[in-house]
């Protein structure tokens, strides 16, 4: 009894106040922003998808996890048929490739060494940042260009280095780290979304 009374409590008017306050904040961003470079973002990917070309995704921390995230959108549920999706590769997803360059090169060059072995000419790299000034996701950047790999990037905060060096970065100008995480995966799925309504052009 003492359990069921618990999980059926009322939220307190203190709790109440701060979580609308949390959607009320996030709703108001999404609400008030220009969309045009989302629109972008979504073209660059339509274009691998048809080419048959590679994106890569990287962030840290929760970004690594929405880069995993979205790449499984994209690899699966943009079609939904066997063959179909997109090849899209988190470089954030395996903890061995990462250990083994952070040891042996440094943190810094954990994604921009795997970008100079995996892609090639005509891929996307996608970086996910709050900041936008991880000093890994600036050498990502600046290795995907040395190799003609088109750049993009979601951002929060001030945009940062990324935001200079992305060919299309879509910045949300918000200085919370929780709600430029939320950004990131809404914007994912809401490309998944319109790329599965476009469907690839070579089917």
């Amino acid at each position: 009894m003492k359990n069921e009374n618990r999980d059926n409590r009322k939220l307190t008017l203190t709790q109440t106040e701060f979580f609308g306050s949390y959607t009320k904040s996030l709703a108001n961003i999404l609400l008030t922003s220009d969309f045009a470079k989302v629109a972008a973002l979504g073209e660059l990917i339509r274009n691998i998808w048809s080419n048959k070309k590679q994106l890569f995704l990287c962030g840290n921390g929760g970004s690594a996890g929405n880069a995993a995230h979205i790449a499984n959108d994209l690899i699966y549920g943009v079609s939904e048929k066997t063959g179909g999706g997109i090849r899209a590769n988190a470089l954030s997803a395996n903890p061995a490739t990462i250990t083994c360059l952070a040891n042996d090169v440094g943190y810094k060059y954990i994604f921009s060494e795997q970008i100079a072995v995996l892609a090639s000419a005509g891929d996307l790299l996608l970086v996910l940042s709050g900041s936008g000034e991880s000093h890994n996701l600036v050498e990502a950047l600046k290795q995907a260009k040395k190799m003609d790999v088109t750049t993009s990037a979601i951002l929060g905060f001030s945009g940062g280095e990324c935001k200079s060096l992305a060919d299309v970065a879509v910045h949300f100008e918000l200085y919370d780290m929780q709600q430029s995480e939320d950004l990131q995966l809404i914007i994912g799925h809401m490309l998944t979304r319109w790329l599965k309504s476009e469907g690839n052009v070579q089917d």
